[in-house]
């Protein structure tokens, strides 16, 4: 009986990393080491290490199954831009790398404890030279606006699962951010009810 293809596969990275790259392009450094928290099955950067061959891309995941698919994803596809993952705790005080030109977390942050955001913000703090992004990807709410009905049911569900996940307020985001040397500096809306958001390191 043959070995169980350790890839896992997301419809909705498929779907949307195609948005995800046109919002990447015009931020993501020329050359130099991305970071990418949460990469889960990995499907997104191997996509965006194939469009973006000049940068080294650095994926981490907590899930010894993520880095599973991350390692097989990488050998299936051939790349020779991309690091081995790292096992990233987002909410940990130390990450076991110094450095990253630009750090990415698609849908991360809804489907996570508040203590992992502040955790992401305030590496991407230590770790972005001034003048590098931040790239969040996902939905959020925003002061004065409702929810449309996908994301309150989405909200519900999330909460269903962990009380501590939810769609959080982007306002609450940037400002904590902002403690972190962080400034926003672009709010993009792309498919599906999600935003695309650019932060700067001051």
């Amino acid at each position: 009986m043959p070995d169980q293809d350790p890839r896992l596969s997301s419809p909705a990275a498929l779907r949307n990393r195609g948005p995800i790259a046109d919002l990447l392009r015009p931020v993501l450094p020329e050359t130099g080491t991305v970071l990418e928290l949460a990469s889960g099955s990995g499907e997104h950067f191997i996509h965006f290490a194939s469009l973006f061959p000049k940068l080294v891309w650095q994926p981490s995941d907590p899930s010894p199954e993520a880095r599973a698919s991350i390692t097989e994803w990488v050998e299936s596809e051939a790349l020779t831009n991309v690091l081995p993952p790292l096992d990233i705790d987002a909410s940990s005080e130390t990450w076991p790398l110094k450095r990253a030109d630009a750090v990415i977390a698609i849908n991360m942050v809804h489907i996570s404890p508040w203590p992992a955001t502040q955790g992401l913000l305030a590496g991407a703090g230590r770790l972005l030279p001034a003048g590098a992004p931040l790239i969040l990807y996902g939905p959020y709410r925003r002061e004065g606006q409702p929810l449309v009905p996908s994301n309150v049911e989405f909200d519900a569900s999330l909460r269903a699962r962990n009380s501590a996940w939810g769609i959080r307020l982007l306002e609450d985001v940037a400002s904590l951010a902002e403690q972190s040397g962080l400034s926003l500096t672009s709010v993009t809306e792309l498919p599906a009810n999600n935003l695309g958001v650019v932060f700067t390191r001051q």
